[in-house]
């Protein structure tokens, strides 16, 4: 009888560190031949499966797969896609299942967020609904950092590092210029719940006085004139100011200061663009010139600047999801479990996706300073371990020099065809 086969798909926005998880995944999957056929992957994501256009990655070569471990963004392609419930379209399950079966498919792992790890759970549990027993493993990965049970995520620590060197370099810059030009400098950054990513930004300044000066965090309602008056202070103190601020802003009614109106294929909201609106009421109501800027893909994309913990901890998560599939755990999801503080220690632990999917990790209360504006130390403690080392990818002809696969069809086996 054939060794069963495997599935990988990565889904969501992608990461600097995705595809080390995925390199953790393909490289593991070829010491186990003994147990695992060959291991598929979905050509953007879910969808990948859904229209049976399957990856072979057995035609990649070893080298190819060791440079994922340093390439960024989502080798196989990702896609925002959310399952519905079995009740509501039972036609896409019933989908997987045909694709599963044609190709001997009986491993799934998931590689995203909460919503994909809702993805796993439901994927597992149809299996056994529909007569075709799946085991699914979810692999953690998000830049948001808002995974609960899990320590962190893959794909933060090296957001953080980009976004706090950023933060630093730019406010070099504007405290170079601001006795006669830029006095007030905006970031904006990812985070629409969770202030994660705002909080990173403060791991920048490191005395009293050093930017960044004020951070704006989704947990913390934005009042206009108690921060045009710390922006007021802050300039008439320092000569100027650095704001780091989260996409995800709201005012003291809970809405979003940057709503666009439109809605993501998860039903999240599409945010606009909260720094223009900050920096305008600053220079509406105090009159300073002032420069803002979207951080948005280059703080996800940034892997020439990515965190080693955070590379060594997303190929882990790979590596471990396979290793859990091959026991027999089932609908689980490896996580980084700290160990301590000083020195820095963590190990690899397991979760049921149940207790995942779905939820979502706030920054909490006492990891923001009394006046909403800043970090505590027990958040630095928390976050400077996880920005901590570099892993350079090797630089050809002055740039980056990362892979691109082959990424091979495996031929369509199914006569009908599934339109997404």
């Amino acid at each position: 009888m054939a060794k069963a086969n495997a599935f990988y798909a990565q889904s969501g926005g992608v990461t600097a560190v995705i595809n080390a998880s995925a390199c953790g995944v393909i490289e593991t999957a070829r010491k186990h031949t003994d147990q695992m056929g060959k291991l598929y992957a979905g050509r953007h994501g879910i969808l990948g499966a859904l229209t049976e256009d399957l990856i072979d990655t057995s035609r990649e070569s070893t080298a190819d797969i060791r440079a994922l471990r340093h390439t960024p963004s989502g080798a196989f392609g990702s896609a925002r896609y959310k399952l519905k419930g079995l009740d509501e379209n039972r036609a896409e399950y019933e989908r997987l299942i045909e694709v599963f079966k044609a190709h001997n498919i009986r491993y799934f792992f998931y590689n995203g967020g909460g919503d994909s790890q809702d993805t796993a759970l439901k994927v597992s549990q149809i299996g056994v609904q529909l007569g075709y027993p799946i085991i699914c493993v979810g692999v953690p990965k998000t830049v948001d950092n808002d995974l609960p049970l899990t320590d962190c995520c893959p794909g933060f620590g090296s957001v953080a590092k980009y976004v706090a060197t950023s933060i630093r370099e730019a406010s070099f810059d504007v405290a170079s210029m601001a006795r006669t030009s830029t006095k007030v400098f905006v970031l904006e950054v990812m985070g629409r719940h969770a202030g994660w990513i705002t909080a990173a930004c403060g791991l920048a300044a490191e005395k009293p006085g050093q930017a960044p000066h004020i951070l704006l965090f989704p947990e913390i309602p934005f009042k206009q004139d108690k921060f045009l008056a710390r922006v007021e202070a802050t300039v008439k103190k320092e000569g100027y100011c650095v704001v780091g601020v989260s996409e995800g802003l709201q005012n003291e009614k809970g809405e979003f200061l940057a709503d666009s109106g439109l809605r993501d294929a998860f039903g999240h909201a599409q945010l606009g663009g909260v720094a223009p609106v900050i920096a305008q009421l600053v220079r509406h109501h105090l009159g300073y010139k002032y420069h803002w800027a979207v951080a948005d893909y280059l703080q996800r994309a940034a892997r020439h600047i990515a965190s080693k913990t955070d590379v060594a901890q997303a190929y882990a998560m790979g590596k471990a999801a396979v290793q859990f599939a091959l026991k027999g755990h089932n609908a689980v999801m490896p996580i980084v479990v700290r160990v301590s503080n000083q020195p820095y220690k963590w190990k690899v632990g397991m979760v049921n996706l149940c207790d995942v999917a779905n939820r979502e990790k706030k920054l909490p209360r006492d990891f923001i300073t009394e006046d909403g504006y800043g970090i505590t130390a027990k958040c630095r403690r928390y976050l400077s371990p996880l920005i901590a080392g570099e892993d350079y990818p090797p630089f050809k002809r002055g740039l980056p020099d990362y892979v691109v696969l082959k990424n091979v069809a495996v031929t369509k086996k199914l006569k009908t065809r599934f339109n997404v």
